[in-house]
């Protein structure tokens, strides 16, 4: 169990080689006969303006990152620092079972208007191989992105030693 556990640790870290969409409303606080209301509550500070549309984008960056079918290129957009991590992607751009490797956002929860934890199944051939593995997102640059942190641990998982993790 331990060596399939490990294989499919190996060939989820070696997917990773492998829109801004949160939008922003306001409220000018009127009513519908012109005075400010000062009843309405503060808005929340452990969270992004709009939490559903940045919760659809970690689900659907997160699900982009881990499916090999992205190109390369776009998944160091999709990376936390991925311009500075492009060769620990590259480092598994070889590995056989990166195609077999997928990821299936499970929940989020936001711990600041730019962090969010995220919670995830890590798939080999569709079948979990780390089932409510834990990571974090981050919102940079205007996308929400896997953390360095999330990449570096599933390296560390592996057994590999990248440069950059």
């Amino acid at each position: 169990m331990v060596l399939k556990r490990r294989a499919a640790t190996l060939a989820a870290a070696a997917v990773l080689v492998l829109t801004p969409a949160v939008a922003s409303c306001s409220d000018d606080g009127g009513d519908s006969s012109g005075r400010t209301s000062s009843s309405a509550p503060p808005a929340p500070t452990d969270r992004p303006a709009d939490p559903a549309a940045a919760k659809a984008q970690i689900a659907r960056n997160w699900k982009a990152f881990f499916d090999p079918k992205t190109p390369a290129a776009e998944r160091v957009k999709l990376l936390e620092n991925g311009d500075q991590l492009a060769s620990v992607l590259a480092a598994f751009a070889g590995d056989k079972n990166a195609a077999l490797t997928s990821a299936q956002v499970k929940g989020i929860a936001f711990t600041s208007p730019t962090n969010a934890n995220v919670t995830y199944d890590l798939l080999v051939g569709g079948n979990p191989a780390l089932p409510g593995a834990k990571g974090t997102s981050v919102l940079q640059d205007g996308t929400w992105k896997v953390s360095v942190t999330t990449l570096c641990g599933l390296v560390q998982l592996s057994g590999a030693t990248v440069p950059g993790c």
